[in-house]
């Protein structure tokens, strides 16, 4: 897979914003994505606090084999790990005050503490793993059968119990008038 280095159109209708993206070469501009590296703000005041930019990572892409776009070339050179002008981004940042300068060193922040991905390995299957899905499918067995075991004994009980229904009706051709009265 072939890896660029370049942008992903944001924003809307006159107000465009840019994602700095490694990406599939073959993918569409605003397509699927690897990596989110930094950011483009073309309307912001200030020229040198438009771009941020996260220089270990573009840095570890650059390593790889990944190519920049002639446009991200040029903002690696300024804004990246080495670039030559970061004190000047700095200035510029502190310069344009208030909620715009709170929010681009948010997104600093955001850069800075976001996790780096990790290739993980695939899980190996090992008959220690498949040992307690085992005795978890026996326990639920045995617990269907337990109600079935408790389900007996009530019907016993409702057996023992229909005879001495027999014997009230018995009681009443006697001529026991007492389970009449506390019928009613």
């Amino acid at each position: 897979m072939a890896v660029r280095i370049r942008l992903k159109k944001m924003g809307r209708k006159h107000r465009p914003f840019f994602r700095v993206c490694a990406m599939d070469s073959r993918s569409p501009r605003d397509g699927r994505v690897i990596e989110e590296l930094g950011t483009y703000d073309p309307m912001v005041p200030e020229t040198d606090a438009r771009a941020i930019l996260k220089g270990e990572r573009i840095d570890y892409w650059l390593s790889v084999g990944a190519k920049a776009t002639p446009k991200v070339g040029v903002l690696i050179r300024k804004y990246g790990t080495d670039g030559s002008h970061l004190t000047q981004q700095t200035d510029a940042i502190e310069r344009l005050g208030g909620r715009r300068s709170a929010s681009i060193e948010a997104a600093k922040a955001a850069a800075a503490s976001a996790p780096k991905p990790k290739v993980e390995p695939e899980p190996e299957e090992t008959p220690a793993e498949e040992t307690p899905a085992e005795e978890t499918v026996a326990e639920e067995v045995a617990t269907e059968e337990a109600p079935a075991a408790e389900e007996t004994p009530a019907e016993e009980v409702a057996t023992e119990e229909a005879p001495a229904a027999e014997e009230t009706p018995a009681a009443e051709e006697a001529g026991d008038d007492k389970p009449a009265d506390a019928a009613e």
